[in-house]
């Protein structure tokens, strides 16, 4: 383990949250906010800044850097940028307890949008603000945005970007890591810009804008209102959003093409006709249920709309309260919980990709044991789909599950049912929420003891991170000094 390239990498990172610790200064000045928000802020900038210059005094030598390394660097800087980002709240006296501080600032990094808060509207603008911040930060990735605005990072983040991209590739638009990084990121912005625009346009205020677009950008979910975005009930806020989930959803090489008049690039994506597949099949089933049981048709298809795109997507947000849905709908969203989005989106979830190939390797088992004699392989965006990712996919699943059962045993030890246990799990290791029961879309976590608040929020980071990078950081072996 080259620890001082770690400690050099994750110094460089502390510099940066450091910078973005002021901006919510901006905010409370403007809000003319009392002057504890500002120190707040101010105070854990200079900490963070001063530990991270204490990391990058000298650049190590040695700048070897491998997949070991990029794991722990990866693994590490979530942690420590949620740990730092969650003081401010806990001087400021918004969140109290350091505890829930974390658990709420790893939910906004990771873009999960789970809360311990039972009222988000006695949050200050600038504490408002960083909280959704974070989602915009973490959406495309902590490093990835480092890449992106860092000089003399090129040769050493390869392993860090495979780390850190959620999928089970990883690929470069262009041939210089840093230019696809800052690419996808001016993509990223834009959208996000738009957003923002469209919401002010469709009668939403102005920072209540900017914090939903940040929302939806990240596909993080944190709003500003108890009632995540029913309070607004507007037909066109909800439309907006909707598709604005859906887009980032989306694969961001998709728009690189598009921008690029690549253009059969992304009409022969199977991964996008799956994923919109998801979303029309899984809307149109909803629709018909609710307005066969409990909503008028119009009802039930603007909020399984909104609500599909929303959980697909990880999002979180909500307009209807789906705790209170027949079974059925229900179900449906709790399976929409676990495929997730696309690859290379600022979605969570296991992915669309994943889902997508384990379904048709089971139907190629399924025709080969009908067909003995008949040769069977497995295509995926039309190509063959080798047996190395197969099995590296099967594995991926098998592992996702032993540590989901695992966790739902836990937390099984605090929850007085089964769905409520189920879901937390299921919202937090695949960075959606809100779930069902004691933490449906209108209720919270808070009901948690500090302990299971302290793995929900390494259980929110490990899905973001899709569990290996997690489990290697506490691996013993990861951490002997090479050769």
């Amino acid at each position: 383990m080259n620890k001082r390239i770690v400690a050099y990498i994750l110094g460089r990172l502390l510099q940066i949250e450091a910078i973005l610790l002021l901006i919510p200064i901006v905010i409370s000045i403007i809000y003319q906010e009392p002057l504890r928000y500002s120190l707040s802020f101010l105070l854990v900038a200079l900490v963070t800044g001063i530990i991270g210059h204490l990391f990058t005094k000298k650049m190590p030598k040695n700048r070897s850097l491998y997949a070991k390394e990029g794991f722990v660097i990866v693994s590490l800087s979530w942690i420590l940028l949620s740990l730092f980002g969650s003081i401010p709240f806990v001087l400021n006296g918004d969140i109290p307890s350091l505890v829930d501080a974390f658990f709420e600032t790893s939910s906004g990094f990771t873009t999960t949008g789970a809360s311990i808060l039972d009222n988000v509207e006695n949050l200050a603008h600038s504490s408002l603000f960083w909280r959704s911040f974070t989602h915009l930060i973490g959406g495309m990735g902590v490093l990835v945005f480092a890449l992106a605005v860092l000089p003399h990072m090129e040769s050493e983040t390869v392993h860090i970007m495979k780390a850190e991209v959620p999928g089970p590739t990883f690929g470069k638009i262009v041939a210089k890591l840093s230019n696809s990084a800052r690419i996808l990121y001016v993509i990223y912005l834009v959208m996000t810009a738009l957003t923002v625009l469209f919401l002010i346009f469709a009668g939403m205020p102005v920072f209540d804008s900017f914090i939903h677009a940040f929302g939806a950008a990240g596909t993080g979910g944190f709003g500003m209102k108890n009632g995540s975005v029913a309070p607004y009930d507007s037909v066109s806020i909800e439309i907006i959003l909707g598709v604005a989930m859906i887009l980032f959803g989306m694969n961001f090489n998709l728009y690189f093409f598009l921008i690029t008049k690549h253009f059969k690039e992304v009409f022969k994506s199977e991964e996008l006709r799956w994923y919109l597949g998801f979303i029309i099949g899984s809307t149109a089933l909803i629709t018909i249920h609710l307005s066969t049981t409990t909503h008028s048709i119009l009802q039930a298809l603007r909020d399984s709309f909104f609500s599909v795109s929303s959980i697909i997507t990880t999002t979180g947000f909500s307009t209807d309260n789906f705790d209170n849905w027949p079974l059925f709908s229900q179900m449906i969203l709790l399976g929409l919980m676990f495929v997730g989005a696309m690859a290379g989106s600022t979605g969570g979830g296991i992915k669309v990709s994943r889902v997508a190939i384990l379904i048709k390797t089971a139907l190629t088992e399924l025709k080969r044991n009908t067909y003995p004699n008949r040769i069977v392989s497995i295509r995926f965006e039309n190509k063959p789909v080798k047996g190395k990712m197969i099995q590296a996919i099967s594995n991926y699943f098998i592992l996702y599950v032993v540590i989901f059962v695992a966790l739902v045993l836990i937390v099984g030890l605090e929850t007085s049912d089964f769905t409520s246990a189920f879901s937390a799990v299921a919202a937090t290791i695949n960075n959606i929420g809100p779930g069902l029961g004691i933490v449906g879309p209108h209720a919270n976590y808070s009901l948690f003891s500090p302990f299971i608040k302290i793995l929900l929020s390494l259980v929110m980071i490990m899905g973001r991170l899709e569990i290996f990078p997690i489990l290697i950081l506490f691996s013993p072996g990861v951490w002997r000094r090479s050769a």
